[in-house]
């Protein structure tokens, strides 16, 4: 079996390790674009541009499925992807894990990009899945970029700022972009506030990972064997993973597996 992600930059590190836990003999085809990074500020009908280009990289590697691990490729790319690529190939995208973090009942915050906060897009998903329950969108200005450059200064700077615009009684954060996940015990420990409960986080990691899984016929095998194999690739140029990967776990976990290649 082998699993393609794609993403801008290392967002993709979450999804990926949650599909290697899941099936540790997969071979993993990742797909980020250096050239073309950060996708954020970009026009939907440039990133969409750059979003097929890295997709067709990854499928010239004949995946069984191909994951979108980023919040923002999912929103403006991913009906031009499954216009292309399915039924053959699989795509599955991300979206922010707001049902379950409402299904919790208490008050919840969104932290997702600038250009994300607000959008048409995320105050849909509110409106279809928070069932009620009082939320608040936080802007999480500087975050995605810090954490792809395992800048920890900009990363602490940005974590602080979020913080202090989340109200005190929260008890559930959705991680509504896919940088961010890597960083959640940072912004757990931020987000904490004497005399209550840890907050509850929701990342879309692992629902992605389990519905790639799905869409092929496979069933989790965390015991398989680790025989997977990784393939990078730059642009669509078969490299090595960034740097700043390594400074996570997540990063580190595909490195102990297997050498990047």
């Amino acid at each position: 079996m082998k699993i393609a992600l794609m993403d801008s930059g290392i967002g993709l590190l979450a999804a990926t390790a949650a599909v290697r836990r899941l099936r540790p003999d997969a071979d993993l085809v990742l797909s980020l674009d250096p050239d073309g990074m950060p996708w954020g500020p970009r026009t939907p009908e440039d990133l969409t541009g750059r979003a097929l280009a890295v997709a067709e990289a990854a499928a010239a590697h004949h995946p069984d499925a191909l994951i979108v691990g980023c919040n923002t490729a999912s929103v403006h790319a991913l009906p031009a992807l499954r216009a292309r690529h399915e039924p053959g190939l699989p795509v599955v995208g991300t979206v922010p894990a707001i049902k379950p973090a409402a299904a919790g009942g208490g008050p919840l915050a969104i932290w997702a990009t600038p250009a994300t906060t607000g959008s048409p897009y995320q105050r849909g998903l509110i409106e279809e899945f928070a069932d009620g329950v009082p939320v608040t969108e936080v802007p999480c200005w500087g975050l995605a970029e810090a954490v792809e450059h395992a800048d920890e200064t900009a990363i602490a700077a940005a974590v602080a700022a979020a913080a202090a615009l989340t109200p005190e009684d929260v008890t559930t954060v959705v991680l509504g972009c896919t940088h961010y996940e890597l960083v959640a015990e940072r912004i757990r420990a931020a987000v904490r506030r004497p005399g209550r409960p840890p907050v509850v986080l929701h990342g879309s990691a692992g629902a992605v990972a389990a519905q790639a899984l799905r869409r092929v016929g496979a069933r989790p095998a965390p015991g398989a064997p680790a025989e997977g194999g990784l393939t990078v690739l730059l642009s669509g140029r078969e490299g090595a993973l960034p740097a700043p990967a390594l400074a996570y776990e997540e990063g580190r976990l595909l490195r102990a597996v297997t050498p990047a290649g």
